[in-house]
């Protein structure tokens, strides 16, 4: 999965953890899942807006290459996008950065199938209008597959 940064246009910090270290020093595998939610919920947050007291958001799928590792001395950010909005379920892709004095070099990558659900009635729904209106604006519409 090779992703061009210049596709994204959010990007958030990330603060790496002692508890996320594994004996080695580097990033545990596992926290990387952590790393995109914390990026999915400020991008959904300040950028699209999602009103949480009439719609939630579950996963549906996760997935994570692992590029190159991560260790306790890293400065790192997040850059998250919408690639595609379906009925109720939209993609998020996540690409991990590892800031340096060179640039960004490009650590992990991900994708997360979300869905609109409403907790009350136990079942998905429709992507609220707002919502979905600035995910495709957010994220151009030119790069985001219906």
């Amino acid at each position: 999965m090779s992703e061009n940064l210049a596709d994204y246009k959010f990007k958030t910090p990330i603060p790496i953890r002692f508890s996320d270290l594994d004996f080695y020093g580097h990033v545990n595998n596992a926290v990387y899942l952590t790393y995109f939610e914390i990026a999915r919920s400020n991008y959904w947050r300040d950028v699209v807006k999602w009103d949480w007291n009439n719609n939630g958001i579950i996963l549906a799928r996760s997935e994570v290459n692992y590029l190159k590792p991560i260790t306790r001395n890293d400065e790192i950010a997040c850059y998250v996008r919408t690639t595609r909005i379906g009925n109720s379920s939209f993609d998020v892709m996540h690409v991990l950065v590892k800031l340096t004095a060179d640039g960004e070099d490009i650590c992990t990558t991900g994708k997360t199938v979300c869905i609109s659900y409403d907790y009350s009635a136990n079942k998905s729904v429709k992507i609220p209008a707002g919502q979905r209106a600035r995910m495709i604006e957010y994220d151009e519409p030119g790069l985001i597959l219906n």
